[in-house]
């Protein structure tokens, strides 16, 4: 059963009618008295509350109840219905423990996909951790390589969100393999047979934005020299993946907010309102809680794609998955090479279980491939990575770079790029002043060195 409450009776008679329409039993409360009594007379599955269900303006009423039910009915969710001039009480509300808000109006199917979220994550019962074996014959995990703990606890989690339309937020390193996350993700949920969009927010400039994510209409500007649809459209009915959105400029998060809230989008130069059915996946390599704190990424926005987490583990903390990984990529260059039956010695495999991997799964991709391309043999040893270490990045914490003279200049290039990535802890702003570059320079040679 759903509990509402709010002291508007047309609200109440309208989330009834819709409530019950799609099959829910549905209890009405107007005051804090009567939420407690339903509390703990009937089975509440779920409450619907007002922020501001009684004669107060400012919230309290609303804070002071949702506090007392995450004190004594913790596993019920509550969802948060405000106007979108209070987002701030919204918030607080989320600091609270309130599963999601919806700012008023709201839009039907979004009121609906938020209720069953919540009650679809609230009913997964916690089982024992299943082998990599087991996952495989009733999910599409194939894009994910390795068996470590930590990876398995990723994809028993990714089998419980994945059906649902909850927006995930993927955070971990770079180079960990949050894209490939989110379209597993993706393959394994209803809409799989929608568009995948992925989206590098980073490399789109703030006048660009609007363009890029909602599109325009011909004649909106100079070089709008046609209708052009945005990323939300073309991921309708699909998933969009916002990945590096800790780059993004507080201008844009606030239009990305709104029409995350508001399941529209419109054109430049466009005065219609579209509607998107979009699964929202983001990701990102920076602390947004800290970029929070000092103000430059909106904890409004934070909460609303945070619903649920996915930290990805750096390689060096996920060893036992290296020779599983390296079995994938060659394998896979040995197709692309025609080099058949290409595998690891016992000490090379030891050799890349020892090293750091700064840049995680995509440095050991880079340095398999470069190995493969300048080895004779198909039988890699740890002398044959050797052999190439004059042309590789460090793999240890030290600063230095590989001897020049052994080096391209796109493999100097490469090296300080690396360098400078690893030193600021990928902050591309950071990273890209101290290379003497723009964002969008420095964005260009992280493309054309498989960086991003």
């Amino acid at each position: 059963m759903i509990l509402i409450v709010d002291d508007d009776i047309a609200i109440q008679a309208s989330l009834q009618l819709l409530l019950r329409e799609n099959g829910f039993k549905v209890a009405c409360a107007s005051k804090q008295g009567e939420a407690f009594r339903a509390l703990k007379e009937e089975k509440i599955s779920l409450i619907l509350m007002d922020m501001n269900f009684s004669s107060s303006t400012t919230g309290e009423d609303g804070l002071e109840l949702l506090a007392e039910v995450k004190e004594y009915w913790p596993d019920i969710p509550v969802i948060l219905i405000t106007g979108w001039g209070s987002i701030d009480l919204a918030v607080k509300g989320m600091r609270g423990g309130a599963f999601d808000f919806i700012a008023k109006p709201w839009d039907n199917q979004r009121m609906l996909r938020s209720v069953n979220n919540a009650l679809a994550l609230k009913g997964k019962k916690k089982q024992a951790q299943r082998t990599r074996n087991k996952l495989d014959q009733q999910y599409d995990f194939s894009l994910v390589v390795g068996r470590d703990p930590k990876m398995l606890t990723i994809l028993e989690t990714i089998t419980n969100v994945a059906p649902t339309t909850a927006p995930v937020l993927i955070t971990g390193e770079s180079g960990t393999g949050k894209e490939v996350i989110a379209e597993t993700i993706h393959r394994n949920s209803d809409r799989q047979t929608g568009p995948f969009i992925a989206v590098n927010l980073g490399a789109i400039p703030p006048s660009l934005f609007e363009s890029e994510m909602f599109g325009h209409q011909k004649g909106a500007f100079t070089d709008a020299k046609s209708d052009k649809p945005g990323k939300f459209e073309l991921a309708q009915g699909g998933t969009l993946f916002l990945d590096e959105i800790g780059e993004t400029d507080l201008s844009s998060q606030v239009k990305l907010l709104r029409v995350l809230q508001e399941q529209k989008v419109e054109r430049i130069g466009d005065t219609k309102p579209r509607s998107i059915d979009v699964r929202i996946i983001c990701a990102t390599n920076r602390n947004l809680p800290q970029m929070v704190a000092e103000g430059t990424f909106r904890e409004d926005l934070f909460f609303r794609i945070n619903l649920i987490n996915l930290e990805l583990p750096p390689l060096r903390e996920r060893t036992s998955d290296i020779a599983d990984l390296s079995t994938f990529f060659l394998d896979k260059f040995g197709q692309q090479y025609g080099k058949k039956d290409l595998s690891l010695e016992q000490d090379a495999l030891q050799y890349l279980k020892d090293l750091k991997f700064p840049g995680n799964i995509r440095e050991l991709k880079n340095m398999l491939e470069r190995t493969v391309l300048m080895s004779s043999t198909t039988q890699l040893s740890k002398a044959d990575f050797l052999k190439q270490s004059g042309a590789s990045i460090p793999t240890s914490s030290s600063d230095s770079l590989p001897e020049i003279g052994t080096m391209t200049l796109d493999e100097m290039e490469e090296a300080m790029v690396r360098k400078a990535l690893d030193k600021y802890d990928n902050n591309i702003t950071q990273a890209a002043k101290s290379l003497g570059l723009s964002r969008q320079m420095l964005y260009r040679r992280m493309e054309k060195y498989g960086l991003n």
